[in-house]
């Protein structure tokens, strides 16, 4: 989950203040909370990120890759002209650090007024020595940790505090509003079907995830498959991945199928249901929305409404014998306050001359850390 300090960068980036960020974290968290991905530089990597050494695509994943250290994956690239091994991005120890997101960290570094140094320890080289390129160009780094760090004799200004509480009183100081957090994932229906004689019809569920049938669905528990008006269908229990349904039915007789999505623990509300009629006399069209569309405004009515489980038809394929349907569902909604969110100790030291301006609280803890990679925090 996107902490208060994820999505007050999403909010100073989006006005235009924040222009480039620079993580050692291989959490995702920074592209699933907003941050565009030309303006994000992943020292380190991310874990659940895919590259095609080939023709260079990435692919952001849902789940955590198996993977570290650049291996192959089990998976390949969707270009049909490619279809390489995709390989994970996540550094070994032994690997030096990818030159594009470097590069890019270095330049950013150099043409910036001020660097925020925020929860690092400063430590790791050679992404600890960035912020000296700022000061080498006439701009000036500000850090934020509870621990001192090395380079603080190098900053102008350096806060011993929680990030979350020093970043939300700036943004109260400008008057901008930290976002709320909303998370949307997605789901594959595929329906195919067969005729037995004349009468009936062979059908198959397969609910799987869009990155493949193998892919894992982490937001999913169980899927619940009823049929209102059809006393005679027995509801199903689906509990394994992939979920799926093997039914046999009249031919010429539509009905209506319920599928009630069960969420996993730490989604924002314990289901969803999507109604789907299926009449295997009619044929569908097909069915493509724009996803730049279609997932502002299912964020919006997240939001509006303060709870989750929307969910829109992003794109619908017909072919004789099947159909396959994608789903954006919204699983979490996740709102930051403020400043009072945030308890901890807050020392502010400005370099030179001015006075040392402390400030006591409550809380021992300091900035996240990746469960995968703590070494590199």
């Amino acid at each position: 989950m996107p902490s208060l300090t994820h999505m007050a960068l999403v909010e100073l980036e989006r006005a235009g203040i924040l222009k480039f960020v620079i993580s050692q974290n291989v959490d995702s968290l920074h592209l699933r909370s907003g941050i565009p991905r030309e303006k994000l530089a992943e020292l380190h990597g991310n874990s659940f990120r895919e590259l095609c050494p080939s023709c260079g695509t990435e692919y952001l994943r849902d789940f955590e890759v198996e993977t570290i250290g650049m291996k192959e994956t089990s998976r390949r690239c969707a270009d049909t002209k490619c279809g390489a091994k995709l390989k994970d991005t996540v550094l070994d120890w032994e690997d030096a650090l990818p030159p594009k997101e470097m590069n890019l960290a270095e330049k950013h570094c150099r043409t910036a007024d001020i660097v925020l140094c925020l929860g690092t320890s400063l430590q790791i080289t050679p992404a600890c020595n960035l912020p000296l390129k700022t000061i080498r160009s006439g701009g000036e780094i500000v850090i934020v940790n509870l621990q001192p760090t090395p380079k603080d004799k190098k900053a102008s200004l350096v806060i011993h505090g929680l990030v979350d509480k020093v970043i939300a009183g700036a943004m109260h100081l400008l008057n901008l509003r930290i976002p709320p957090y909303i998370r949307i994932d997605f789901v594959q229906l595929s329906l195919s079907h067969s005729p037995k004689k004349k009468t009936y019809v062979k059908w198959n569920l397969r609910i799987a995830s869009v990155h493949g049938q193998r892919a894992p669905l982490p937001f999913l528990k169980s899927v619940e498959v009823s049929f209102p008006e059809r006393p005679d269908l027995k509801t199903a229990f689906l509990q394994k991945q992939p979920f799926y349904l093997k039914r046999e039915t009249l031919r010429k007789r539509p009905f209506k199928m319920l599928l009630t999505f069960n969420f996993s623990d730490g989604c924002g509300c314990p289901c969803t249901t999507i109604e789907w009629p299926i009449n295997f006399q009619v044929t569908k069209d097909n069915l493509v929305r724009d996803k730049n569309e279609v997932l502002p405004e299912l964020g919006d009515a997240a939001n509006m409404e303060s709870h989750s489980g929307q969910h829109a038809v992003l794109e619908r394929k017909v072919n004789p014998r099947s159909e396959v349907t994608v789903y954006a569902i919204v699983t979490n909604i996740r709102r930051y306050n403020g400043p009072e969110e945030a308890n901890g100790v807050l020392e502010i030291t400005p370099n030179g001359n001015s006075n040392l301006i402390k400030r006591y609280g409550e809380g021992v803890n300091g900035g996240q850390t990746s469960q995968k990679r703590p070494k590199w925090t």
